[in-house]
């Protein structure tokens, strides 16, 4: 359990705003003509550009969701796949502070907003410290660098572009979201009914939030200037989005819906935002503000401006966002980086939302999940584990305790946990190890093995060779399509397989028998299974980095050989250990092995709670805050295994979700 914090890291001190009070600096590449889609090709870049993975920046009106975890460590996952790959790769998060939700919220708790972000923002950076999250980067959108960035892109968009092509002022009036920041189309609007009160209102039929008519002076980007170089730009690239069906919808918004955005607010209205550097009446559209956070922490506005010089790390790889943000992220953005001659990211991965037990999350429901909690009671690890196996982009995905604990106990616990106990820490009676195995076959002694293969009564001895030889091309192709699912399947099946091999090929049996081939059979059987092991742990360091290093570890892998590429058979001979008494400790304590016992999945999240506040004793205090405080005392005394055992024994109630 992941008990320290990160301290609030403190922003980058951007280089000072540098008023473009002309066009003269731009140059003619820059210029909104000809095919805007390969304008970056451009692009100095005298190595290959490192890999760039981006979460969305989250609101800070409220605390994180399991949500947010889930989209952070896909990103995460998304990184380390392309380290193990031999990869450079960075990974950007974040927050996103400004805004009338944000303004409104803060109001609301009495705070201002300044310090009503801090607060906030940092639970998302805690979040991704619990979370073993690689990031490289966290930006918030109150940072002094990035706001000197906001400053920059708004000049070059005001000053850099043809009349037509750049921004002009006018009196815009609609239905606006505050929920969702953004104003809605007449035809995207209806009446509805506020169930508790019965209260008329309007919403818009995507996220069926209220809307509200506005009517207000602002600038204008011209969104419908750029309908075709957007239409050419996903001609160009058809899988720019995945899945497909987002890519539609995206296609279909610009054919059908576009209109020219208002990208300013009357600082009346909204005063929490970055002002329009010469006209303080009005401050940047928080959506404008918040997309540039990819290029800030890129160098934009330090380091470059134009596609003609080295971008570094731009453009991004990977966006990878909610299905509710897609418009923003797959319309706006990439046209106003078109505008400015600036390449788009190469990709963007659209998710769908959690549901609880296949509910839709609700405060007034009591289902949302705290993932801070969700992580101290699962571990770090194993709910990676769980969100990227049962994450996907088609729909919805459920969350849901007992799915967690029996994953935990089939996929985890049985299939790798006790698969590696067997094979690479058996009892120390049980006359083999994996070094003898290793350096059997670096002997050549399986050579040997030519003269019996083929022959049916050892057919059960290569009856693995087929998936250990496939695995590691099935998993590289499910992640290059994102698919972390589909790739976690790929190496469940080889473990799963393994243990078949195991149970078919007898080991134990084997290690008796000391006539011929029963001792070479013998090391066969195990280095075959602790290569499948070893290559099963090298693929699932991204989804689990912890337990797999230490899994890694005890097998006695160099850190230098946990690549891709040398998840093959027979890639690695320099691995493996010796079955003694003092290698085997973790096996007398069940709570000292890999994948430990966990609370029942029954037991819902505030049951445990529960649990854990009567044993307490009387004094325990009523907030969850202050409960998961003293938890964290009680297992600084007692130990989390004793914790562990603690609610293994405690009998569960009647209980709302799980």
């Amino acid at each position: 359990m992941r008990l320290a914090r990160l301290q609030p890291l403190r922003g980058v001190q951007g280089k000072p705003l540098q008023r473009l009070s002309t066009p003269a600096w731009i140059c003619p590449s820059c210029q909104p003509s000809g095919s805007l889609s390969r304008r970056w090709n451009s692009s100095a870049q005298t190595k290959e550009k490192p890999f760039y993975v981006t979460t969305p920046i989250f609101y800070v009106n409220a605390a994180p969701h399991i949500g947010h975890l889930y989209c952070t460590v896909l990103a995460d996952v998304v990184k380390r796949w392309q380290q193990i790959n031999g990869k450079e790769a960075y990974l950007c998060t974040g927050t996103d502070e400004h805004g009338m939700k944000i303004q409104r919220a803060a109001a609301k708790e009495g705070m201002d907003p300044k310090s009503f972000c801090d607060l906030n923002s940092d639970k998302f950076r805690s979040l991704t410290y619990d979370a073993d999250i690689s990031n490289d980067f966290f930006i918030r959108t109150t940072d002094p660098d990035h706001k000197d960035a906001v400053a920059q892109f708004w000049l070059q968009l005001k000053y850099s572009l043809p009349k037509k092509l750049g921004l002009y002022k006018g009196t815009h009036e609609g239905w606006y979201c505050v929920s969702d920041e953004c104003f809605y189309p007449e035809d995207l609007v209806q009446p509805s009914i506020v169930p508790q009160t019965g209260k008329k209102i309007m919403i818009n039929v995507e996220s069926e939030n209220e809307v509200e008519w506005v009517k207000e002076e602002t600038w204008f980007f011209p969104l419908t200037k750029y309908k075709d170089a957007l239409l050419r730009f996903y001609d160009e690239n058809p899988d720019w989005v995945k899945p497909a069906n987002r890519m539609q919808e995206v296609r279909d918004w610009v054919e059908n819906h576009l209109e020219d955005l208002s990208v300013t607010r009357p600082v009346s209205r909204l005063n929490w935002g970055v002002s329009d550097p010469e006209d303080p009446s009005q401050t940047i559209y928080v959506w404008v503000d918040a997309l540039i956070n990819y290029i800030t922490k890129a160098g934009y506005g330090t380091k470059w401006r134009t596609a003609t010089k080295d971008m570094g790390i731009w453009p991004a790889d990977l966006h990878i966002i909610g299905k509710d943000i897609l418009r923003f992220h797959a319309i706006y953005w990439p046209a106003l980086l078109l505008a400015l001659g600036l390449p788009p990211a190469k990709g963007i991965l659209c998710h769908n939302h959690w549901t609880m037990s296949n509910r839709k999350m609700s405060k007034s429901l009591g289902n949302v999940v705290n993932p801070v909690f969700a992580l101290q009671r699962w571990d770090v690890d194993p709910l990676r584990y769980f969100l990227m196996r049962n994450g996907n982009f088609s729909k919805d995905m459920s969350y849901s305790n007992d799915i967690i604990a029996a994953i935990y106990g089939k996929e985890l616990q049985a299939n790798i946990g006790n698969l590696f106990y067997r094979i690479a820490k058996p009892k120390a009676a049980a006359g083999w190890s994996t070094k003898k195995a290793v350096d059997a076959s670096n002997s050549g002694a399986f050579q040997a093995l030519d003269t019996i293969q083929g022959k049916e009564e050892y057919a059960q001895f290569f009856s693995l060779e087929p998936v250990l030889a496939r695995t590691t091309e099935a998993v590289s192709k499910e992640m290059e399509d994102y698919n972390t699912g589909g790739a976690i399947r790929e190496v469940f099946e080889l473990l799963r397989e393994t243990n078949r091999f195991i149970t078919d090929t007898q080991p134990w049996v084997l290690a008796k028998q000391n006539q011929a081939p029963s001792p070479l059979l013998l090391n066969w059987a195990i280095h075959r299974s602790a290569e499948a092991l070893r290559i099963a742990a090298i693929l699932l360091q991204p989804v689990m980095p912890g337990k797999m290093s230490r899994l890694l570890d005890e097998m006695g892998v160099q850190a230098e050989r946990r690549t891709v590429a040398h998840a093959r058979p027979g890639a690695d001979d320099a691995y493996g250990t010796a079955n003694d008494a003092p290698s085997n400790h973790d096996r007398a304590n069940k709570h000292l092995t890999l994948f430990p016992p966990m609370a029942s999945g029954d037991v819902s999240d505030a049951e445990v709670l529960r649990q854990l506040k009567t044993h307490l004793g009387k004094g325990a205090a009523k907030s969850k805050m202050n409960q998961m405080v003293e938890l964290l005392a009680m297992e600084a005394r007692m130990g989390e295994a004793q914790v562990a055992r603690l609610l293994e024994t405690e009998i569960p109630v009647e209980q709302t979700p799980k």
